[in-house]
């Protein structure tokens, strides 16, 4: 697959078949995840695999978006270490765009779970404390999001392309890129 019918056909998906992950296509979105760019290449960055089913279903309770986890088979928490860097977000946001892409070409569907900022059903606590408490991640390792991946169990249409020009500009604000 190419990298723009993959951008026009990746969509979020929010249920999936119960079919597990096979471990190749595991350590493919790996590989995607550490082929992108983070500044000054500190890679702060730390994935948790998680395909526990009970594991799954209480991190679909972090927040009322995460229904996707409820029947994906696989996710991926997107941590990193906020110690090493002021650059975190912008670095695990760009693994787990990488991540999203290798789904699609890998025949998966993919949801992303916002986690930063946000908090739990029952607002008692932040959906990052909830997953991090969860998870045992060390007080330094901010969570970005969790990516829900399976085989999908909808269809979606691709997105057309289209730019909105409105929202481009030429060399200063407002004045139009002629193309």
């Amino acid at each position: 697959m190419e990298l723009f019918e993959a951008m026009q056909i990746r969509r979020s998906i929010r249920h999936y078949k119960p079919t597990h992950v096979e471990p190749e296509k595991i350590r493919r979105l790996l590989e995607a995840a550490f082929l992108s760019p983070s500044g000054r290449n500190i890679r702060p960055w730390h994935f948790i695999v998680i395909d526990d089913r009970n594991l799954l279903d209480q991190l679909a309770n972090a927040k009322s978006g995460a229904r996707p986890l409820k029947t994906a088979p696989l996710a991926i928490v997107i941590a990193a270490d906020e110690d090493t860097t002021d650059i975190w977000i912008e670095d695990s946001a760009i693994a787990a765009e990488h991540i999203h892409l290798a789904a699609t070409d890998l025949g998966l569907g993919s949801c992303w779970v916002q986690i930063r900022v946000r908090h739990t059903i029952a607002e008692e606590m932040s959906a990052e404390k909830y997953v991090q408490q969860l998870l045992g991640l060390p007080p330094s390792f901010r969570i970005t999001c969790i990516i829900a991946i399976g085989y999908p169990a909808e269809t979606k249409h691709p997105h057309e392309p289209e730019i909105e020009w409105n929202k481009v500009s030429y060399n200063s604000y407002g004045k139009a890129l002629v193309i």
